[in-house]
């Protein structure tokens, strides 16, 4: 209350109005906070934040036994069987006789099933032996290629009741993936999958006496070469037409919480998950992130959606993601309850829905869900209980929370006037110092990191050295940020309280301190706003992360902190202000933003996908990016507290302190980079590089390629291995799909274990020239059942490709797609797939020329086609060196690798 100075008497003739400095009420009781209590506020809000985490992803069900589960529940004890026979075959790609065991044990299983159905259920168990075909996706991880397959092999379970013949029209597809890559025994990705699809369809055959809809289980293969499996069901199995909605399994990681990171389009699956899930687990912003390409994977979701126009949903494991196609997707790792906690949510989601009148309709869908309106908003909380919203509905919500809060914002400013607006400023200029000096600090760490440490990327194995190397130094740097705003708007303040002559200097300096601090609170929200009218004008469904830190911290503020008359002098912020309008955010997207980081560390793995393509400083300058900006986002709030007297010093110890810490672990080694439970990606390739030299000869070169998707050289790697490898850039080796720019080699004891008689083939058979060139090019892959080719499309405009014995035609004349100059095909099947192919090539009719004195060079030097062939090979020079491949590395496998063995050649443009 302001204290009015007392009025003098009247009769005077020449008055002293003498003002008494005034004094607000909380004066006398000034508050300090010292570094104890803002170190207690912080460390409970970051206890707070991982206990959210871990109860919302690290906490599982507790796993039943088949007499806990009952007939009609589900076991994870049971499935674990499972998992334990499939990998006990270990890595069991397309092809390989592991496969086919894998395949004949999931059989043995289904019959099982069928054997054991309550009698008013069918269960019908085909193995399906899909014939040739070509897929080509247009978006995602395989946009410009053409998958051609063939000779892949599925098992399909279809259980249905007996009495109620409509229900074999309508189906619900529940699927995933046996077949590996060719470096893991996959108990992830996915035998977990298909363990918990068995045990789905023994429960289900128990209760689909009352189903409206079959359910069909599709085990297939073929996935990890290109989502070929889920392709060729689709568009070659008769009980594909019945099907109305499609559930895919994944893992991109080894168990934990299986979660949805895809919906739709069609909302209506995740509503239904929603209301009925035990253990409900999902977040949008996997899906935002997904979609965007930045995790550059593919499932067979995608095949659903855009080849058979199905809605559904994608389920995934996501922990320990850096074991992901490594040795280490292995039954040791695979948590308790993983299992469990995805068999009851999906036996309760598909007994509701089996039994549901209602089913999507295929393909109506897809034009609102390209209007944004009818997709779904949808997070989790706690893993307890999961939100979801249409999209429209968050638009309504989201343009209504925009509209309040730029109106409260222009009431205070033109209540606050030229001094507020101002403020409001300079307030915005801390926010972005804090970004500036934030990321600075954070990138500077990144960059320092590979000079001091062993490996660029010392984290991988022991994640929460991240908080030291890049948090630490994030917090550093805000608060240094928003410190140097803090004193550029206290200038400004002091000038405006300079103006108040009735206050005295003491008072005032308090005044001003606690008016800074209410404005550096503020700015938080609005850095929220802001990102709160992006996402909602872009459609992005996780910008209800911007809706929740913005709502609770500015209705604390207005509740606590606001008043209505700007003749009140400001007080220091309490801090239950900050308790209260940090609880929801936190409960709402703690968990979720340490679940990414988590993520992205554990993809560092396997960044670089041109091994040596990529700087060694850039996978700790996507950490470091990442840390910083959720620092700066969630931080906010709280720095604005630290300003007043006692607290900063021992911030900037303390942070320093556990900078220098982590670094001095690091740079001496006192935790290794990786372990064998974490391993480093590593492939160990003989190749045979019968490209021709471009005056017709062959000369074939022979030798062992040693090169790693994970940053940082193989200099340690190679001393261990002590087999004859050079390592650096001086030799680019082109594996068609990808270039290894760094890698070691060597040439000792290569030319054993091989065959000139398993080189691969391309023979011109015609050439004919007119208004329009045809060229066709024989192929013969020898032994190769899986290879890959790259077309020039600076010189093709499109093609034909056909199976030489049969004539059947696999790709026809479309629209040749490219990227970055070539369009890629990859073939991969079984043991009876064609090894022989008629290529027919229509040439450009006017192909761009830079000039003609350049024509000639360019012909000469670049290839027509490029041809890659694998075989399931291991040399002894391979297997020694396999043999002495230290423990922290581990063989890596994606579509795009070659194994252990591969043959390169090519056909030059001027053959």
């Amino acid at each position: 209350m302001r204290r009015r100075p007392q009025s003098t008497s009247a009769a005077t003739t020449k008055p002293e109005v003498s003002e008494e400095p005034i004094a607000p009420s909380w004066v006398a009781q000034r508050p300090q906070r010292s570094p104890f209590v803002w170190l207690t506020l912080f460390l409970a809000i970051a206890y707070g934040s991982w206990g959210v985490f871990h109860y919302q992803f690290e906490s599982l069900p507790a796993p039943l036994t088949a007499e806990q589960a009952g007939k009609r529940g589900f076991s994870e004890f049971s499935a674990l069987e499972h998992v334990k026979a499939l990998t006990q075959l270990g890595p069991h790609s397309v092809g390989s006789d592991a496969l086919h065991l894998a395949l004949q044990y999931v059989l043995a299983e289904a019959e099982k099933i069928k054997k054991t159905a309550h009698w008013e259920v069918d269960v019908e168990v085909d193995s399906f032996t899909a014939k040739s075909g070509a897929n080509r996706m247009a978006d995602g991880l395989f946009k410009g290629r053409t998958l051609v397959y063939s000779d892949l092999n599925h098992i399909i379970i279809r259980i249905l009741p007996k009495y109620a013949p409509e229900a074999v029209d309508n189906a619900i597809l529940v699927s995933s993936h046996i077949d590996t890559v060719f470096s893991t025994g996959g108990a992830g990705d996915c035998s977990s999958c298909v363990a918990v699809m068995l045990e789905l369809a023994r429960g289900i055959s128990q209760w689909a006496h009352g189903f409206k809809h079959a359910v069909i289980f599709l085990f297939n293969t073929g996935e990890e070469e290109g989502l070929n499996g889920a392709h060729s069901f689709i568009t070659q199995h008769p009980w594909s037409k019945s099907i109305r909605l499609a559930i895919d399994l994944e893992a991109m990681g080894i168990g934990g919480k299986s979660g949805i990171f895809q919906a739709g389009p069609d909302p209506w699956p995740i509503e239904t998950f929603a209301a009925v899930a035990k253990y409900p687990s999902g977040q949008i912003i996997a899906q935002d992130i997904f979609s965007s390409g930045a995790i550059k994977s593919a499932t067979d979701f995608q095949v659903y959606r855009e080849v058979a126009g199905l809605s559904g949903l994608d389920f995934a494991y996501a922990d320990n993601t850096a074991v992901y196609h490594t040795k280490n997707d292995k039954l040791e790792l695979l948590k308790l309850g993983s299992l469990q906690h995805l068999g009851e949510n999906m036996l309760a989601f598909l007994l509701k829905i089996a039994a549901s009148s209602h089913l999507p309709k295929v393909n109506t869908m897809v034009e609102e869900d390209n209007k944004g309106q009818s997709t779904a908003v949808y997070f989790d909380i706690l893993g307890t209980y999961m939100v979801v919203y249409r999209q429209h509905f968050a638009n309504m919500l989201h343009k209504s929370v925009i509209a309040q809060s730029l109106l409260i914002w222009t009431t205070s400013l033109l209540m606050g006037g030229y001094p507020a607006a101002i403020s409001l400023a300079l307030s915005c200029f801390s926010v972005i110092l804090m970004w500036i000096f934030a990321l600075s600090f954070s990138v500077l760490a990144a960059f320092i990191i590979p000079l001091i440490s062993s490996s660029p990327v010392p984290y991988v194995a022991n994640p929460w050295l991240v908080v030291g190397l890049f948090a630490a130094p994030a917090l550093l740097g805000a608060l240094t940020g928003q410190y140097l705003g803090y004193l550029i708007l206290h200038t400004h303040l002091s000038n405006v309280y300079a103006k108040k002559k009735q206050i005295s200097p003491v008072i005032q300096a308090d005044l001003i301190k606690s008016e800074a601090e209410r404005w550096l609170y503020k700015s938080g929200s609005l850095q929220w706003l802001i990102l709160l009218i992006l996402g909602t004008y872009y459609k992005i469904g996780s910008s209800y992360l911007a809706l929740f830190w913005l709502v609770p911290p500015a209705f604390a503020y207005g509740f606590l902190e606001a008043t209505l008359t700007p003749a009140r002098f400001p007080k220091p912020l309490k801090l239950a202000t900050l308790l209260i309008g940090l609880a929801v955010p936190i409960l709402i997207s703690a968990g979720g933003f340490i679940r990414l980081a988590g993520t992205i560390i554990g993809t560092v793995v396997r960044l670089d996908r041109n091994p040596g393509g990529t700087p060694d400083w850039l996978g700790n300058v996507i950490v470091a990016t990442y840390v910083a900006a959720v620092m700066c986002l969630t931080l906010v709030y709280l720095l604005s507290y630290i300003h007043l007297p006692g607290a900063k010093k021992s911030i900037v110890l303390s942070t320093c302190l556990l900078f220098g810490l982590s670094l001095a672990v690091v740079s001496l080694g006192i935790v290794p980079p990786f372990t064998k439970d974490t391993s480093r990606a590593v492939n160990v390739v003989h190749v045979v590089d019968m490209t021709r030299s471009f005056d017709g000869k062959q000369d074939p070169r022979s030798y062992v390629s040693l090169f790693s998707s994970t940053p940082g050289k193989l200099t340690k790697e190679v001393e261990q291995i002590n087999e004859g490898f050079r390592c650096g850039r001086d030799k680019v080796v082109d594996l068609v799909t990808f270039s290894v720019k760094y890698g070691c080699w060597t040439f000792d004891d290569t030319d054993s274990g091989w065959s000139e008689s398993d080189v691969p083939t391309m023979h011109v058979d015609s050439d004919t020239r007119g208004d329009e060139r045809i060229t066709r090019v024989l192929i013969d892959a020898k032994g190769s059942t899986r290879w890959t080719l790259a077309i020039n499309a600076d010189e093709i405009e499109d093609f034909t490709f056909k199976d030489a014995g049969s004539s059947e035609e696999l790709v026809l004349v479309g629209d040749m797609s490219s990227v970055d100059g070539w369009h890629i095909m990859q073939f991969s099947g079984g043991k009876n797939a064609p090894t022989m192919f008629d290529l027919t090539l229509f040439w450009m009719k006017n192909p761009t020329r830079l000039d003609q004195k350049v024509e000639g060079k360019r012909e000469e030097g670049t290839p027509l086609l490029k041809l890659r062939t694998d075989m399931d090979i291991v040399t002894p020079k391979v297997d020694r060196v396999l043999s002495k491949l230290p423990p922290w590395c581990s063989q890596f496998g994606k579509s795009t690798s070659p194994h252990t063995f591969a043959f390169l050649s090519n056909l030059p443009v001027n053959f």
